[in-house]
């Protein structure tokens, strides 16, 4: 039986002691272990202060971004290997504040998920609709949609990524799609795997969107929900240890 995974997403937060503080407490709020797969996704600057920090826990590492290309002159950008340097075991693809923010498209998205792929790091696929799609009966159609440019792209590879469902009218609005809601997009992104893989069952599915250390619980007790893509209760050591607690 796979484990759950929660990832913490730090977003564009975060400093050289507020990190220390908060993996100290998670650290010390796990030194029995977890029940469930731990990652932490910090901005790139921390990422080797983040390695530091992890070492010898069950505290895994994720970065919030890859560059979709290999290596050259691209000026800002990271690429997959050098996220490989400082033991990332994770890394974020297509949030939808990358493409709301950034313009990435779903065929950038795909690439992305081939570059970490590539270079042995587990991409975490981001896929969701806004509340405009939503109240136009479009949620499946645009998750499908997200979802089959990574499988076209990755073909068999497919069954090694995660997959997190982030509605984006739930993202640092308060607001959190209902359990019976989640379960039906999950449900729907399982269906979609298991006709590319004979592996679907093993993909781990997140849910994304304000879960908190409250809703937690409900939320990881459905049937097709693997784990949690948590933000802003990432920050809080009391809250994430709650939700981590509640996926055993």
């Amino acid at each position: 039986m796979k484990k759950k995974l929660i990832v913490g997403n730090w977003k564009m937060n975060g400093s050289l002691a507020a990190n220390e503080s908060l993996v100290q407490a998670l650290r010390a709020g796990l030194s029995g272990g977890a029940a469930c797969s731990v990652a932490l996704a910090a901005p790139a600057p921390y990422l080797a202060q983040l390695q530091a920090l992890c070492a010898g826990s069950c505290i895994e590492i994720a970065a919030q971004d890859v560059s979709q290309h290999e290596a050259g002159a691209y000026t800002g950008e990271v690429a997959a290997a050098m996220l490989r340097d400082f033991g990332v075991r994770y890394v974020l693809v297509g949030h939808s504040e990358r493409r709301q923010f950034h313009g990435e498209n779903d065929a950038a998205v795909a690439e992305k998920a081939q570059r970490a792929l590539a270079a042995g790091i587990t991409p975490i696929v981001c896929v969701g609709e806004t509340l405009a799609e939503r109240e136009a009966g479009q949620t499946e159609a645009v998750v499908r949609r997200q979802l089959a440019a990574v499988i076209h792209v990755n073909g068999r590879c497919i069954s090694e990524v995660v997959v997190a469902y982030e509605p984006v009218w739930a993202i640092g609005t308060g607001k959190t799609a209902t359990p019976a809601q989640a379960q039906e997009v999950h449900a729907a992104l399982r269906a979609q795997l298991a006709a590319a893989t004979v592996h679907a069952g093993a993909v781990r599915l997140l849910y994304g969107g304000s879960m908190n250390a409250a809703n937690a619980a409900q939320l990881l007790a459905e049937a097709d929900i693997d784990g949690g893509l948590v933000g802003g209760a990432s920050l809080k050591a009391p809250d994430f240890l709650s939700i981590i607690a509640a996926a055993h």
